[in-house]
């Protein structure tokens, strides 16, 4: 496993990563994606999560005529511009949100406490709404097989 990986992991508007098929249903592909070294290396490293974890499974929908099976090592493609949006739903807007928050709540109220905890609650509706969403953002990040 310590051999030396280039940037193909890094092609200009995918971002690929190796897996193993753990589990295959009628709608899925369940992929094993373990980070590798080269992860480091890789100008995508900053909107790829895969690089933060050590073992992830991921969902790929099956193509109907597709023939592979548990244990087959596969090549995982996401677009780039998935990675970006999916960064900016779960960390850029959310901050953008919790400090607007903050410093309305505090021009209004001059409670820097109230100003503080308003600012962290406000963060529940929005993480309940994209949960409520789960299922549409699903169907918009949307891995493929190489």
């Amino acid at each position: 496993m310590d051999e030396i990986f280039t940037d193909r992991n890094c092609e200009s508007d995918s971002i690929t990563h190796s897996g193993i098929i753990k589990m295959v249903d009628e709608r899925y592909y369940y992929i094993s994606i373990v980070s590798q070294k080269a992860c480091s290396n890789c100008y995508s490293k900053g909107i790829c999560s895969i690089t933060d974890m050590n073992d992830q499974i991921i969902e790929v929908p099956r193509k109907q005529n597709s023939n592979r099976k548990v244990g087959d090592e596969v090549e995982v493609l996401m677009k780039k511009s998935l990675g970006v949006k999916a960064v900016f739903l779960g960390y850029i807007l959310p901050f953008i949100l919790l400090l607007t928050t903050l410093i309305l709540t505090y021009n209004i109220s001059e409670n820097e406490g109230f100003a503080g905890i308003a600012a962290i609650f406000i963060l529940i509706p929005y993480y309940l709404v994209l949960y409520i969403l789960k299922d549409r953002l699903k169907s918009t990040f949307v891995f493929s097989i190489r």
